[in-house]
């Protein structure tokens, strides 16, 4: 009788659940649109809860030895069953040549200096584009942008991946100066396979430290940008040499450099020197003008561009 008595009152909480779930389900049944809404509500507030809001902050003065890309090819090796060892070594911002700066600018976001994370002019043409060829031919991001992807998300396209993208953009404007998104960007970007950062890609692909690249292989560093698992910067294909002289026409576009002046090759040791004995101040620049274009913002997963 005991037992019995007991076992109701759970029978009856049993019961109760089962007639709340179905009273939901019929709910939902009868008002689909709302309850997707509801589901898809549900979904983007969990994913806003993995946006790192306290974590940028402290990019002012601590930098990542690891970065979600990193992990992310690291798991794709493990599935491929290839080994992957990551290639990354620190160097600050004064460190690297002021050409190296400039290039990777003019290549990947012409209005890095100007712009609060997003680049409305180049977005818009990238959607235009994009249109007109029924495929995606052109991205629109900005360095602040694929600095937040490379940090905290994926190489995935996915429109909830944006939008997070487009929160974490906003809080590195907010929270770091130009300078800082620089020194993180060319430090944690993907430069080849188990290659990130400057440093590692001066070292692996020309043998020697970020602060000795001349002024033609800072150029070729940039230009492999959008497509590091694909091209390299030692490469001479016709897409590395059409993205070279866009590059070089830019920074010519720009007085960025004196077109008759000695090859840096010839000087790199003095300015290997040069650059560390005092810091490179990195002014602000201007947005190309004259019959040079606006350098073309582009993503690092983007499908390769070529000549027209």
């Amino acid at each position: 009788m005991s037992e019995a008595r007991n076992t109701e009152p759970h029978a009856r909480g049993n019961r109760s659940s089962f007639q709340h779930v179905q009273r939901v389900v019929q709910w939902a049944i009868a008002h689909k649109l709302k309850a997707l809404l509801i589901v898809f509500g549900l979904f983007v507030v969990v994913e806003l809860l993995t946006i790192p809001w306290f974590d940028v902050p402290r990019l002012r003065t601590e930098s990542p030895t690891e970065t979600a890309l990193m992990r992310q090819r690291r798991e794709e090796a493990e599935r491929e069953g290839r080994n992957f060892v990551v290639r990354h070594r620190w160097v600050p911002l004064s460190k690297i040549p002021r050409h190296v700066v400039n290039a990777v600018v003019v290549a990947e976001d012409g209005t890095f200096w100007e712009h609060g994370g997003f680049d409305w002019y180049e977005f818009k043409e990238s959607l235009k584009k994009n249109w007109e060829r029924k495929r995606a031919v052109r991205g629109a991001s900005t360095i602040t942008q694929q600095l937040a992807k490379n940090l905290y998300l994926s190489t995935s396209k996915d429109p909830i991946r944006k939008l997070k993208e487009w929160i974490i953009t906003l809080l590195l404007e907010a929270f770091l100066d130009k300078e800082r998104i620089l020194e993180l960007y060319l430090n944690i970007i993907e430069w080849g396979r188990g290659v990130f950062g400057i440093e590692a890609a001066a070292q692996t692909y020309f043998h020697r430290p970020a602060s000795a690249v001349t002024l033609e292989q800072a150029i070729r560093l940039a230009v492999v940008i959008p497509s590091p698992l694909k091209h390299r910067p030692t490469d001479n294909t016709r897409w590395v040499a059409f993205r070279r002289n866009v590059v070089l026409q830019r920074m010519q576009g720009r007085r960025y450099f004196d077109a008759e002046e000695p090859e840096e090759e010839d000087t790199q040791q003095e300015q290997s020197k040069e650059n560390q004995s005092s810091p490179v101040v990195i002014p602000p620049s201007p947005a190309d003008t004259g019959e040079v274009s606006n350098a073309v913002a582009s993503d690092s997963t983007d499908i390769d561009r070529g000549p027209p």
